[in-house]
């Protein structure tokens, strides 16, 4: 009889050697929640997971950075605008906006939290249920062509956890077509629309393509046997993927 592994065993990709040198940073805030899962993502995708605090004022020699889900500060105020004025988000800001482009990931309050950086046009709020949401959800990908999405195809459907309270997506009718129009929705919700975003957007990116933001949770399907049971709960892990291939030059 084959038994699953053990939680921490399981392997879900082998590392290539020429991902071995990539230095991924994961931010924590006070009250973040899955900067534990998100590094562990990094690693199973073969690079190095780097730790970074909320205070630091450096972002060392880190080719990306995740900016992972929770509750930073609480939510209060607001999610995620106290998170913005944090020493390293100012680091992280001007390295994203930079000639260089650093690849930056928001997820779920990382998204809320970039949005509130002005990285990413619009807002998030509660979603319009008002209900905490937590479940599977099928995603479409819209944009394959961002830092965070070159291992996938365009129009392909992944399934991820959606875990949330304040995910409804709104912008302006203006900057929703702008989004359309350039490309920038690079995720749709599919079958169902868990929060009430705005044209189904699950998540969008900057106009050079190295910044992302999404609701849904990639770093939480990306082993075998502990994800969504779809495709082998691993359809997350072509967000870590990718933006390896995207540092070592494999670009589509």
């Amino acid at each position: 009889m084959t038994s699953l592994p053990l939680i921490g065993e399981a392997v879900a990709v082998a590392a290539e050697p020429r991902l071995a040198g990539a230095k991924i940073g994961v931010v924590t805030f006070p009250g973040t929640l899955d900067d534990r899962d998100a590094a562990r993502a990094v690693r199973l995708a073969g690079a190095t997971a780097v730790p970074l605090w909320h205070a630091d004022t450096e972002l060392g020699d880190v080719d990306a950075v995740v900016v992972p889900g929770g509750f930073s500060y609480g939510d209060y105020l607001r999610a995620g605008a106290i998170s913005r004025f944090a020493p390293l988000m100012s680091k992280i800001i001007d390295a994203a906006n930079s000639d260089a482009k650093l690849p930056v990931l928001g997820i779920c309050n990382g998204f809320q939290i970039l949005t509130e950086s002005h990285l990413l046009p619009g807002s998030m709020i509660k979603n319009d249920h008002l209900k905490f949401i937590c479940r599977d959800q099928v995603l479409r990908v819209e944009n394959a062509n961002t830092a965070w999405t070159v291992d996938y195809q365009n129009g392909q459907e992944i399934t991820v956890p959606l875990k949330n309270q304040d995910g409804q997506y709104i912008a302006d009718e203006k900057t929703l077509d702008a989004l359309e129009a350039e490309g920038r929705v690079v995720f749709r919700y599919v079958g169902f629309n868990p929060n009430g975003s705005r044209r189904d957007i699950a998540g969008i990116s900057n106009a050079a393509g190295n910044v992302v933001g999404l609701m849904p949770h990639p770093e939480h399907a990306v082993e075998a046997g502990f994800g969504p049971s779809t495709n082998d709960g691993t359809d997350g892990l072509g967000f870590f993927t990718s933006v390896l291939t995207k540092i070592v030059g494999g670009d589509k």
